[in-house]
Formats: structure tokens, sequence, C-alpha cells
């Protein structure tokens, strides 16, 4: 950090300070998901690929980019990330932005009403007051910029953005600012999940005993095999782009439930290749080896399907959108699995 001001530091210090925060609020994000930056005399600080938030205050998460330079390749239709080698697949929507700090997050609150069809109108009411804009489903990278700079050009200068089956995007001026508008936002959006049912630990423990599978860490995971109403939810489509962190060839059928017999089954026909089994009525089973960042996305998917109804209309995503997105969050997975490897071995060093 040598030759940067000590205003300068000061202000890269509420950074980290404020993401670490957020990134330990499952709520808010999910292993490495989200990121945030600061734009400091030209320079774009933003959250390095494969980071993760929570770390923020313990290792060096930020990368610093030109920002002039940034956005002259975004004019040319040059995605920043493939230039950068650190720099995130978001980092194009940070550089366009015109606010000095931004924050995007895959609040699970926001996404519940995200993937509604009638979410700009329902959400009217409750933003109401707010510079907001409506974002419609673009996958990340170029395309999310382009929504994004269009959408900022609105008056009064919008610094909420609620992004179709994907997250939120708040910016302001300051950390402080953007942290207490964040919380606003969260306070009008918040959805209380249904009740969990109960999970037969019993029969579960069995199955693992006999199987490459373990319990879920998270006992919210469960509700994707206990809840009718997720489950509904659940077999008719993709939600969101990191739904994808599950299989390259992703389709509804990876989340039905099963029953019981059926799941064994499918356990001897494909080898235990299933990154989980959802067993109806009893609860969920996840392969030993899953990752940390799978498992976290598996505990965000149930938050977000137990804050949906039944009868509300969902808008998922074309089998064309969820195959572009697998690209990108495979990416992403690596990145963040090897970032994680590394840390890990760092401190057991």
């Amino acid at each position: 950090m040598g030759g940067i001001s000590s205003g300068k530091r000061d202000q890269l210090e509420q950074l980290r300070e404020l993401s670490a925060r957020i990134g330990c609020d499952p709520l808010l994000t999910q292993a490495s998901t989200g990121n945030t930056s600061i734009k400091l005399n030209g320079t774009l600080w933003i959250k390095a690929s494969g980071r993760w938030l929570a770390d923020a205050e313990l290792h060096d998460i930020l990368v610093p980019l030109d920002l002039n330079e940034t956005r002259s390749y975004i004019k040319q239709k040059i995605d920043p990330s493939g230039v950068y080698e650190e720099a995130s697949v978001e980092t194009a929507m940070h550089a366009v932005l015109p606010h000095r700090v931004v924050l995007h997050v895959h609040s699970v609150n926001t996404i519940a009403w995200a993937v509604r069809k009638d979410a700009r109108r329902r959400l009217e009411s409750r933003l109401r007051g707010l510079a907001w804009q409506w974002i419609s489903y673009v996958p990340s990278g170029l395309p999310l910029a382009a929504a994004i700079e269009s959408a900022a050009t609105q008056l009064p200068r919008p610094d909420v953005f609620i992004l179709g089956n994907h997250g939120l995007v708040v910016a302001g001026d300051d950390c402080e600012a953007v942290a207490g508008l964040l919380t606003e936002v969260e306070r009008r959006l918040a959805v209380p999940p249904r009740k969990e049912n109960a999970v037969d630990y019993t029969v579960l423990s069995e199955v693992a005993s006999r199987l490459a599978y373990v319990l879920p860490e998270d006992d919210i995971v469960h509700a994707l095999a206990t809840d009718c109403t997720s489950q509904t939810i659940l077999s008719q489509g993709i939600l969101f782009p990191c739904q994808s962190i599950f299989s390259s060839s992703l389709t509804p059928d990876l989340f039905r439930a099963v029953p019981l017999i059926e799941s064994c089954e499918h356990y001897q026909r494909e080898c235990g290749m299933r990154p989980f089994l959802i067993i109806e009525g009893c609860g969920v089973l996840v392969r030993r080896d899953m990752t940390t960042m799978q498992r976290a996305i598996m505990s965000g998917l149930a938050q977000v399907v137990q804050r949906i109804n039944a009868s509300v209309p969902i808008r998922y995503l074309t089998p064309e959108q969820a195959e572009s997105s697998a690209r990108i969050v495979s990416r992403y997975h690596r990145e963040a699995h090897s970032v994680r490897r590394r840390l890990d071995t760092s401190v057991v060093a």
C-alpha cells in the first residue's frame, strides 16, 4: 500500500470494513459472490475475481485498475475482465457508474422479488421515495454494464438498481451513505421465510452411511426437500445464474425432489455424480466433496425460495440465458475455489 495517501488509505479501509461486514452476512453474500468498489483519483479499486468479501480485513482482496483505461476498453466493446488478469466479471458495471462507491450483492430478499414477473410493479410502492431503477435480466459483463449505464442517466440520478433474476446494486458518494442505503433497501424488501418443516434425520443418516453423501451444514437447505412450495417453484425452471454452479448441463430436473427409493437408484445409476440428493419429504444430502461456494449457494437458494409464495408469477431464465450464465459461473467458481484453497493452505502453513 506504499505511496497511498492517508486520505485514500482511510477510504480504502472503510470499504474493506464494509466489504467484510457484507461478506459475513449470508442473506447478502454467499461465499465469493458480490463485489464492491471505490473510485479514487482516477483509480478503480474493486474486489478481485474469486476473492471473498468476508476476507476483506484479513487479505488484500482489492485490485487497482486505471479508471480511464478501463472505461476506454468498455467503449471499444472490450470486457475489462478479459484484459486484466484479476478483474471481476462485473468490473465493467462498476466502472460505468458515476458514483464513487458501488456495492453489488446477491441479496436473498431482493432476488425473491427480482424473479417475479410483476417485480417492477410490486417494487414501486416498497421503494417509493428512493431513486431506483429496474434492470431486466441481462448477462454479467458488458451487457449488464450497458444496461446499468443507460439506467444511470435517468433523473433523478438513481443510486439503487434492482437486477432482474440477479441481485442488488447500491451506490453513492461514500461508504457510510451506501451502507445506510443498503440497510434501508433491505428493510423495505424484507420477506419473512416460511416456517421450516420437520427433517427426517434418521432416514438421511441411514442413506448417507451407505452413499458418498453427507448432511449439509446449514439446516435451511433441507427446505428444498421438505417444503412443497419450494419444490413446486424449483421444478419449473432456473431462477438465477448462480444455480448453474452445480451442473454444466443445467435443468430443473436436478432440483426436483425424488422419493427415497429413487434417490438410491439415482446414485447407483450415476455413480454418485449428482452434486446433491433432494429426498422427498426427508431432506437433502450433499456430496462429500461439495465446495464451500456450492454449499453457500445451496443455502442461498433455499433462503430465496422460502420467501416466494406458491401463487407468485415467476420469470425463469430461458435455456439460452441459463447456458450463458453457466459459462460465467463455472469460471468464477474455479477461481473462487482456487483462492480459497490457497488461503486455507497458507493459514495451515
